[in-house]
């Protein structure tokens, strides 16, 4: 295959792993953006394959589509990212995994006492949320998202 003819939709579902009916999803979802070739069929380039690989991950990472596709939008349109730009994206990104490493340290460091206890805004804890205070600070899991107790 000549490098300019282009990756069909079957070989990027070979390389990348997933079903030609999830690379379609993905384009409808603007995440990637084929061209057609002479013959009408479709055609993908190369950087398309770090593009999906990238949709994989941070998918994993609990990032929704839409936050992807504003990430992906990014990049720029007329050649292939380079490092320079995937940096910036994993920058964003790196940001906000920290946020959730946080989060997630806290749970897990606060599980015990949490399950169950005002930090919901319940008022079955005495200890952590007596009368309920928690509530009076907002909806959501107040002492995860910051909020203690005393304050």
């Amino acid at each position: 295959m000549a490098v300019n003819d282009g990756l069909s939709i079957g070989a990027l579902a070979d390389r990348t792993g997933l079903a030609v009916s999830a690379i379609r999803y993905y384009e409808a979802q603007g995440l990637i953006r084929p061209w057609r070739n002479a013959g009408g069929q479709r055609r993908f380039e190369r950087a398309d394959l770090r593009r999906l690989s990238f949709v994989m991950i941070a998918q994993q990472f609990g990032f929704t589509l839409p936050q992807i596709k504003a990430e992906l939008d990014r990049l720029p349109g007329g050649r292939t990212p380079n490092k320079v730009d995937w940096a910036q994206i994993s920058a964003g990104f790196k940001a906000a995994l920290d946020q959730r490493i946080d989060t997630m340290t806290k749970l897990r460091e606060r599980l015990d006492s949490c399950i169950g206890c005002g930090c919901l805004s319940l008022d079955s804890c005495a200890l952590y949320n007596p009368a309920d205070k928690a509530a009076d600070r907002g909806q959501g899991p107040r002492y995860l998202m910051g909020d203690t107790p005393e304050g």
